[in-house]
């Protein structure tokens, strides 16, 4: 076997490979599906998912300019998470160009430089981690190699710095070797630079977006123009399961600024001179909409019961079932979640210019190739001749990964011939969002003589998250069984109980369910962790200290221990009450990176007011340790905002709120006073930032809660009672 099919993870096999062997096995072995399943939900749990795109070819990630700076194509979409300034710093590092000489933009699908897998899972600077900084340093050879030939010297004696390549006395920039060359040879990749010779990495650099952003420069999806671009607006349906069935659009099309309407087979849609003309008509079309069903919240809390769906066993170590058998005092607790909403700033949309054959979309997205495919195949062209690109995204979370907005506005342009820029409407938004879908869950535990945990199970009910979207080939579904997204975080951590398992129960739900950062992890580590704070309580013992004692002492193990200790010591971690705070913890391992919550709240005016949140947290090397503690700060805030506030509503078949404001939100009067991030790195190599510090929020509060008023909270949102 050769060094390069040794260093393939088991994960990437698993989704790049098709499961096409699993697949077979999991057929061919039909009684033995369940270890079968558990194996691989065991590996999709703790494998890291690679950069699934060209690292063959670094002349289409980097360009040289004129005037000696160097442009980084980038596969990975910018989304507010400091992205481009850590795949800036790893490059230049291996480039031999300074920050100043190195500027970030998203790469087009025409390009050919795509990833595979997507832009999320708080993978876009591990994947590129080792990828980046192989191709930045090739590249580097390469220059070298032409400019040895200009200068007509040997290469082993070039030395560069700042981009400007040198041999004695005689000297030649990047700019100047890459004029006029229009074949490159590529060049064997080189040893990569030892971290403790890097400049950048590890450095707190300023971000490369920052002065865009600053100014307000047109960079965002909705900032998006063309000449002679239209505008467009498509009917979405506000009942849940409405499919399309025709309308009545004679009176629309007579209004002013109306340039054509047009039909599809499931929608309709304007095309106008601006924007207030094409949402006039389009409320004057009379669309006939076909629902089966009139839903309401209760119906849905119904269906999500555990013990409704269809259950896998996803974690099993020992036999707690046996144990439940034979035990007499069993423990058992039930925990809620709510519908969410992504709720970002910029709704989905996108500008589309469709000329004969080809179509050149501006959009916000996450998955540039799957935008491409999808798109393409709705028009029937070939996929090299739609050009998909990407913009900055005013929030994402895992809204853009799924983007049949692209193909509407693509429809929209085709029809007349020129761009149309088509955007939803903010209740739209609402309305029509891919949710993180509601969860129940039901944890049983027996407590062994010494106090510890003799057998612990996690059950889990949800609607799905990975299943029924494009990045997961439907071939999965049969084979996993189980939503990996669903069930993410859902599994037991504390390795040394002996006995500990995980089912997940999967729920069909009737309106979408999908990505919502973390996936799973924040409702799965609020009902975990609340639930070993109460076993903590019932076998009177400090909560710290009951979850230490009951963690596995493998690497993984070493490292979650190490993140719950740090938070502790920073935080002055008391188990009572003083002058009116209390303090909670929670913990959780997400993607590889642990990471542990302290957080010190009060009750004021019968409202919960956090007044501290110390997080901690291994995410391995820190390219920019600034950007990693502010990744921290606004996830701990975007998960108490859903912890204490967020939540959707299904009345008389409509999801609502369709506003901010009934949407209810963490404002700037909830944030924490202080936010404390502390980081440690267990690995030379970087990790999951963006999404791990969601998990032990929701918990953290909770049991901090619990400490202050005897209360357990068990729903999120939190709400006293």
């Amino acid at each position: 076997m050769s060094e390069k099919k040794k260093k393939i993870s088991r994960r990437k096999f698993l989704v790049r490979g098709g499961l096409g062997t699993v697949g077979v096995l999991a057929v061919g072995t039909y009684l033995f599906r369940s270890p079968i399943r558990t194996a691989i939900a065991g590996v999709v749990n703790t494998a890291d998912t690679p950069y699934m795109g060209n690292t063959d070819t670094p002349v289409i990630w980097f360009e040289i300019t004129k005037d000696n700076t160097v442009i980084l194509h980038s596969p990975k979409v910018e989304m507010g998470q400091g992205t481009f300034t850590s795949l800036a710093q790893m490059a230049a590092d291996e480039l031999e160009v300074s920050m100043e000489q190195i500027s970030v933009v998203h790469a087009t699908s025409a390009s050919g430089n795509m990833d595979g897998f997507a832009t999320g899972g708080s993978t876009s600077v591990s994947a590129l981690w080792v990828p980046i900084r192989e191709l930045a340093a090739t590249m580097r050879e390469m220059l070298k190699a032409e400019a040895a030939n200009n200068l007509g010297v040997e290469t082993n004696g070039l030395t560069v710095a700042d981009g400007i390549v040198s041999s004695g006395e005689k000297t030649i920039t990047y700019a100047e070797v890459a004029n006029g060359v229009t074949e490159w040879e590529v060049s064997d990749t080189p040893q990569l630079k030892p971290l403790e010779d890097y400049k950048f990495i590890g450095k707190p650099i300023a971000r490369v977006d920052l002065k865009d952003k600053v100014f307000g420069a047109p960079i965002f999806g909705m900032d998006a123009s063309m000449p002679d671009m239209f505008y467009g607006a498509v009917v979405r349906p506000s009942h849940i399961g409405a499919k399309y069935k025709g309308a009545d659009t004679s009176k629309a099309a007579k209004m002013p600024g109306v340039v054509k309407i047009v039909e599809e087979e499931d929608f309709v849609g304007v095309v106008a001179n601006s924007l207030i003309e094409a949402e006039n008509a389009k409320a004057a079309i009379k669309v006939k909409w076909d629902a089966e069903k009139t839903w309401q919240t209760s119906d849905i809390k119904k269906l999500i019961e555990v013990g409704k769906g269809e259950a896998f066993v996803i974690q099993k170590e020992g036999d707690a079932k046996g144990v439940f058998e034979d035990g007499d005092t069993i423990i058992v607790s039930e925990y809620w979640s709510p519908i969410g909403a992504h709720a970002q700033l910029e709704p989905s949309g996108a500008l589309a210019h469709v000329e004969g054959d080809k179509a050149t979309v501006m959009i916000s997205t996450q998955v540039v190739n799957i935008t491409r495919d999808e798109i393409a195949k709705r028009l029937n062209f070939d996929k090299e001749n739609v050009n998909i690109v990407p913009t900055f995204l005013g929030g994402g979370f895992g809204r853009r990964l799924h983007t049949p907005n692209g193909i509407q506005a693509a429809l929209l342009s085709k029809a007349v011939g020129k761009p149309v820029k088509c955007f939803f409407t903010r209740k739209e938004e609402f309305q029509n969002d891919t949710f993180r879908p509601p969860t129940h869950h039901v944890l049983k535990a027996k407590l062994a003589e010494d106090g510890m945990i003799e057998a612990i199970e996690h059950n889990v009910s949800s609607g799905d998250v990975a299943f029924g979207s494009p990045m997961l080939p439907s071939i999965a579904e049969p084979i996993l069984g189980a939503d990996l997204g669903a069930w993410r975080g859902g599994m037991i951590q504390y390795g040394a109980i002996p006995n500990h398992s995980a089912i997940s129960w999967r729920v069909k739900l009737p309106f979408a369910t999908s990505w919502w950062r973390s996936l799973g992890l924040l409702a799965n580590t609020f009902a975990i962790e609340s639930f070993m704070d109460e076993l903590a309580v019932k076998a009177g013992k400090n909560p710290v200290e009951f979850r230490l004692a009951q963690i596995q002492d493998d690497e993984r193990g070493k490292r979650l221990k190490s993140v719950i200790e740090a938070a502790v010591e920073k935080a002055g971690y008391k188990d009572e009450v003083i002058d009116g705070r209390a303090m909670g913890l929670a913990a959780s391992t997400d993607a590889n990176t642990p990471c542990a919550h302290v957080v010190e709240v009060s009750i004021e005016n019968k409202e919960i007011k956090v007044h501290r949140v110390t997080c901690a947290m291994d995410p391995g090397l820190a390219v920019n340790p600034d950007q990693v503690r502010a990744q921290c700060e606004g996830s701990i805030i975007m998960g108490m905002s859903a912890a204490l506030f967020e939540k959707m509503e299904v009345q008389d078949g409509e999801l609502t709120p369709t506003i901010y404001g009934p949407y209810q939100m963490a404002l700037m009067k909830h944030a924490p006073k202080e936010i404390d991030v502390i980081l440690l790195q267990g690995t030379d190599t970087p990790g999951a930032v963006g999404e791990p510090p969601m998990g032990p929020i929701g918990a953290a509060l909770a049991n901090a809660i619990f400490r202050l008023t005897g209360e357990r909270l068990r729903e999120i949102p939190l709400t006293l009672t």
